[in-house]
């Protein structure tokens, strides 16, 4: 395995102080453990997700491979022809069916106990600054075992995959 070979995507979602809701798009590599995004905003579609893979495409490149599931946000021509257009494989996870997306679903658990379930959200740029610092102290400065105790980005420039924005 190799850095942009498999990106894994999911959504988390939850809510400001006042109870409006927010969603949380979130992207891991599979390889380095890199989080390309974690995108906060109050809704989806398509082309939201297009456009936040287009951006993060400048530091990262692009992945050959993406696991997602079977979320509305997901079955979305605009996703569809972006994949189409820049060769890269959609693959969706069986319904019910979790586990075939495990690395999107251990990042987002560490995102929910660690920043979702941590904090209030007063607004939706509070929810953005938290959710970035937490995002840049997880690929700059946690080391991970299962990495030989590098952080993903040590891992991404030991593999020479582009740096963060």
């Amino acid at each position: 395995m190799a850095p942009n070979e498999c990106w894994s995507m999911d959504f988390l979602s939850d809510q400001l102080f006042d109870g409006r809701k927010i969603r949380v798009l979130s992207i891991v590599d599979s390889f380095t453990r890199v989080s390309p995004a974690l995108d906060v905003r109050t809704s989806y579609r398509g082309s939201d997700i297009v456009e936040t893979l287009d951006r993060i495409a400048v530091a990262h490149g692009r992945p050959k491979r993406i696991r997602l599931d079977n979320g509305p946000e997901f079955i979305s021509k605009d996703l569809d022809l972006w994949a189409y257009q820049h060769d890269v494989v959609l693959d969706f996870s069986r319904p019910g069916k979790p586990t075939d997306n495990a690395f999107a679903e251990a990042f987002n658990g560490r995102v929910r106990a660690e920043r979702l379930n941590a904090y209030w959200f007063l607004s939706l740029d509070d929810a953005r600054l938290k959710c970035e610092a937490w995002w840049r102290d997880y690929n700059e400065h946690r080391p991970h075992s299962s990495l030989g105790n590098q952080t993903p980005m040590e891992r991404a420039f030991s593999s020479g995959q582009a740096s963060l924005p």
